[in-house]
Formats: structure tokens, sequence, C-alpha cells
């Protein structure tokens, strides 16, 4: 049987978000995290030409790369970039109209929310997770371990602030996967000419969760 895509972020366990500044910046963070073993990545429309960056890395990698779309705010964004590869639609707060686009694709959804009025709204709108954004500005992994107190069927992503540091705290507290940004999604890196920062930081990453979940 092959893995599901919620089978897939549980064990990768991370969600790169790419806010690349080109397509070709775009695939070059991709190619040094895939070399560092994280094979999921969200794709941010704030991307210039990030639907056909999608297209371009569905066509490169097939099935060894879990695609998503990210600031997902419409309806037709979401078909957009579902139609180019896209299995899962993170948006940074809440659209019903995007997570029905999304579970009418049979795509998994994760908006985005904060509070914990907004975050079982998301919920019962048909989430798959709830990305608590921004998670680290109001308290980090105690704020998601106070949300999961009287909601514990939830299944959070928190995002913001996520590092090497806080990660291990996050799982611990948790988290079914963290989205990461520029602590992993190192732009700087790839411009300076040194993707290997990025896989080593890749590696990092999966070895901190691989312990957390140990403890």
């Amino acid at each position: 049987m092959p893995e599901t895509t919620q089978q897939i972020i549980e064990r990768v366990g991370l969600i790169p978000v790419l806010r690349a500044k080109s397509v070709e910046q775009g695939h070059a963070v991709v190619k040094a995290m895939v070399e560092g073993g994280v094979t999921v990545v969200e794709v941010t429309m704030t991307v210039p030409g990030a639907v056909d960056l999608l297209k371009e890395l569905k066509k490169e990698y097939g099935a060894q790369l879990l695609l998503g779309a990210g600031t997902v705010t419409t309806a037709a964004q979401a078909e957009a970039t579902i139609e180019a590869g896209a299995e899962f639609v993170v948006s940074p707060s809440l659209h019903p109209e995007v997570i029905r686009a999304t579970k009418a694709n049979q795509k998994i959804s994760c908006p985005g929310a904060l509070t914990p009025t907004e975050a079982i709204t998301a919920w019962e709108a048909g989430a798959d997770y709830v990305k608590i954004f921004p998670c680290s500005a109001v308290g980090g992994a105690s704020y998601l371990k106070a949300l999961l107190a009287p909601f514990p069927h939830l299944k959070l992503i928190p995002t913001g602030g996520v590092t090497l540091q806080t990660a291990a705290g996050f799982i611990q507290a948790g988290a079914q996967a963290l989205g990461v940004g520029s602590d992993l999604v190192n732009l700087a890196a790839v411009d300076a000419g040194k993707p290997e920062t990025i896989t080593e930081t890749a590696r990092a990453y999966l070895k901190v969760l691989a312990d957390a979940r140990k403890s």
C-alpha cells in the first residue's frame, strides 16, 4: 500500500515553506532539502510563477516529493495548484471555500487559525490539519499544549518561529508536524552558492524530530 499524504506528512514531520523569489531559486532549495531527506515542500502562492514551479517539481520528482500549495486564499487558487500537482493545500487564515475546494478534489486541507474558536471552526469546516500561525508569537509550544487540552482530537501544525532549538518542544507538546520557514528554507544559502547548508539543516531537523518522538 502506498503511503497516504497524511502518513507522509506525519512521518517526515516537516512542511518546509518555500517563499522563493524565482522558480530557479525554488528548484535549488528543493534539491538541497531532498538531498537532506526532507521530501515534503509547500510552495507558496507568493512565489512568482508558483503554479509553474509546482508543475515542474511534479515532473522532476514525481512520487519522491510530496507537494503542497501555501498562502492559498481562494477556491480558484486551490484548484489551480491541485491541478499542478499539490496534494495538500495550506492557508495562513481560515477560508471555508478553500477547504471545500480542496476536499472536493480529495486533497488534504490545512487552513490557518490561531485562537481556540478559529481552530475548532476550521476543524469543523473539514480541515485535516489546522495550521497554528503565528504560533511562536503567542507562546510557542506552551500555547499548542494549551490548545490541545480542551481539543485533544485536533491535528495541529505550528508554523511561525519554528527553529532547530524549538522543534522538539513543539513535537512533545503534540504537534503532528512542523511548518518551517527560513531556518530551513534558507534562500540566502542558495544565493551564496552554499546549498549544502540547507542539506545539513534538513538532516539536523530530521534527527531532532526522531529524538523528540523517542522521548
